[in-house]
């Protein structure tokens, strides 16, 4: 698949580029992101730009990862990378995936982050025809919940060792977005907990 170039009201989502390199190597040094998520370690030029330049476009070519720069339009700067992960042959025959992200520190708190998941995930279901979209993050991590209700996920409870951080498993909170959540059809039917198919 080419990569998608999505505009909002404040933010422009396209490819991550190579004047983005040192913003990542910045922000892998931010705490707050390497406590709530896997970045590398120890996150040097080489690294960012090889995630940037390679595994990116990869994923895009290969139709299984699908990775965005999110930036604020009127200046440019980059808020984050945002992706929507895993359509292997399970995920795309399940007709779901992950989403996955980081914001840097400048821009947190601003709305951002909650409005390119929106864009993305809208995206995510019309042209990639998803019916769920995932997401996960340790229990101690109520911000990025929080974000995620807020566009419209579901919280569906708690996962028992699901996420691997610093080498010690840990539990998770479990999240769902749904095309209906957004007002969007679904690629097919749905038969909820208190419903019946007619």
């Amino acid at each position: 698949m080419e990569p998608a170039h999505i505009v909002t009201d404040r933010l422009d989502i396209g490819m991550l580029l190579d004047s983005d390199v040192d913003a990542f190597v910045e922000a892998w040094k931010d705490p707050l992101i390497r406590r709530w998520t896997n970045v590398p370690s120890p996150g040097t030029r080489e690294q960012a730009a090889h995630f940037i330049h390679h595994f990116c476009p990869e994923g895009w070519r290969e139709d299984t990862n699908y990775l965005f720069g999110v930036r604020v339009r009127d200046s440019g700067e980059l808020v984050g990378p945002m992706g929507i992960f895993g359509l292997s042959w399970v995920g795309r025959s399940e007709r779901m995936a992950s989403l996955g992200c980081w914001t840097l520190a400048a821009h947190r708190g601003k709305g951002y982050t909650a409005e390119a998941i929106r864009a993305i995930a809208g995206w995510a279901f019309t042209e990639l025809r998803l019916d769920r979209i995932e997401s996960v993050g340790e229990v101690a991590n109520r911000g990025s919940l929080a974000c995620a209700v807020k566009v419209g996920f579901t919280h569906e409870g708690t996962l028992r060792s699901r996420i691997i951080q610093d080498g010690v498993r840990r539990d998770a909170w479990m999240a769902s977005l749904l095309p209906q959540d957004l007002g969007l059809e679904p690629s097919m039917p749905y038969v909820g907990e208190h419903e019946t198919l007619v």
